[in-house]
C-alpha cells in the first residue's frame, strides 16, 4: 500500500494480495482517524465475496473467485465500541465477460491494483454498534 493525503482528503493504491477491508482498516490505524467516507475505489481484484441483506437482516453472499474489474467501491468507516475500525463498503465487480455484480462487499483482494479515495470526517464522531436480531452493524451519530 502507497497512500498521500491532502489535508482530509487521502488517496491510496492497494497491491496485489491486499485484502480491501483489511487494508482499510489499517491505514486508519496507522493515520489514526476515526472516520471516512470512501467515495470511490477502481482496480482488479479476485475472491470478491459480495451480497445483501434480506428483510429478516440476514445476508447471502456470493463469490468470484477469478479476476474481476472492481468498477465502483464506495461507503465509510467509522470505530466499533471497542475501538477497532470497522469499514462498510458497496461495490460493483464486472466479471469477464462484462457482467455486472453489485451489492455489499464482504471481502475482496487485490489481484492487480486498487486505487481509492477516502475523506477524512475529522469532526465527526461516529459509532458502530451492532442491532439486535441482526448481522447488520448499525452507524450511530453522538
Amino acid at each position: 500500500m502507497e497512500w498521500t493525503r491532502s489535508g482530509d482528503d487521502v488517496f491510496l493504491r492497494l497491491d496485489p494480495g491486499e485484502e480491501i477491508h483489511a487494508s482499510l482498516q489499517a491505514l486508519a490505524d496507522d493515520i489514526g482517524f476515526d472516520a471516512a467516507a470512501i467515495t470511490s475505489g477502481i482496480g482488479r481484484t479476485r475472491n470478491s465475496t459480495y451480497g445483501y441483506m434480506d428483510d429478516d437482516h440476514h445476508y447471502h453472499r456470493r463469490t468470484i473467485t477469478g479476476g474481476s474489474e472492481l468498477v465502483t467501491l464506495q461507503g465509510n468507516l467509522a470505530r466499533r465500541e471497542n475501538g477497532d475500525a470497522f469499514t462498510h463498503l458497496h461495490a460493483t465487480f464486472s466479471d469477464d465477460d462484462l457482467t455486472p455484480h453489485a451489492g455489499h462487499m464482504f471481502e475482496a483482494t487485490v489481484h492487480v491494483v486498487v486505487e481509492l479515495h477516502l475523506r477524512l470526517l475529522t469532526a465527526a464522531i461516529m459509532t458502530r454498534c451492532p442491532l439486535e436480531n441482526s448481522e447488520f452493524v448499525a452507524l450511530k451519530f453522538d
